[in-house]
């Protein structure tokens, strides 16, 4: 065996427990495999147990850790940084709690946080560029820090509540998907729920940027009046916000 099939092979004992894998090492490395194995999974275990304080808070400790051992088994490391593991599970949650979304939606609002709090820092946009903007050929940019969900349950006050210490509101589906805001302003991190229809519109901003576009897409729902004037206020909104951060 050379050292890439060794390589292997010990990587294969790890993430799936594999008695073949383990087998192929040789019987000597059985004791020593037992302890890296169990190191591997305490280790990603407790990576999911600080990423989700209050998804674990909310479902418990022994439903989190079902979830997180069918996550690990499921989903081995992909990046060099264990900061990257609590990507994917959000995923696994919305498959074991199909009829709870507001379990998945409050992972999603945690790792939010988390990844809004270290995203890189970026000036809002002056007041006084947009007097000499191009409206019709604008492209917006958005501060790196800001990340856009859909919820269709109440997770959010079920997060502040779980976050402020406070009584817990009962889960609820919400009559209308709407959308939440994460974006660091200030080196505060903050989350604002938004209506379904500002929710898509910076969904195709930060596709394309295009204010004229956005105008346009506006308008085919609202009419010309509306539309516009909803653009406008939209607009002011984010700037107020500190969620622009330059123009193109």
């Amino acid at each position: 065996m050379n050292l890439a099939q060794w390589q292997r092979e010990l990587r294969n004992s790890l993430v799936s427990a594999s008695a073949q894998a383990a087998a192929n090492l040789g019987a000597t490395a059985q004791a020593g495999l037992s302890v890296y194995q169990n190191n591997y999974r305490a280790q990603l275990l407790g990576c999911l147990e600080e990423a989700f304080p209050q998804v674990r808070t909310w479902i418990g400790a022994e439903a989190f850790f079902t979830a997180a051992v069918t996550h690990i088994d499921q989903h081995p490391p992909h990046a060099w940084t264990l900061d990257a593991y609590p990507q994917g599970f959000a995923a696994t949650l919305a498959t074991l709690f199909p009829d709870s979304p507001e379990v998945h939606e409050l992972a999603w609002i945690e790792r939010a946080l988390d990844e809004s709090f270290v995203a890189a820092d970026a000036e809002p946009l002056p007041m006084a560029v947009l007097a000499s903007m191009d409206w019709e050929t604008a492209c917006l940019r958005f501060t790196a820090s800001l990340r856009t969900g859909a919820l269709a349950s109440n997770a959010e006050p079920i997060w502040s509540a779980l976050s402020e210490g406070l009584p817990l509101p009962a889960p609820e589906r919400l009559a209308e998907t709407a959308g939440l805001l994460v974006w660091r302003r200030q080196r505060v991190v903050r989350l604002r729920p938004v209506e379904a229809l500002e929710h898509q519109a910076l969904l195709r901003l930060q596709e394309n940027g295009s204010f004229s576009g956005l105008c346009e897409w506006l308008v085919e729902r609202l009419g010309e009046t509306a539309g516009i004037a909803k653009a406008g206020s939209l607009l002011a909104s984010w700037l107020a916000g500190e969620l622009i951060v330059g123009v193109d």
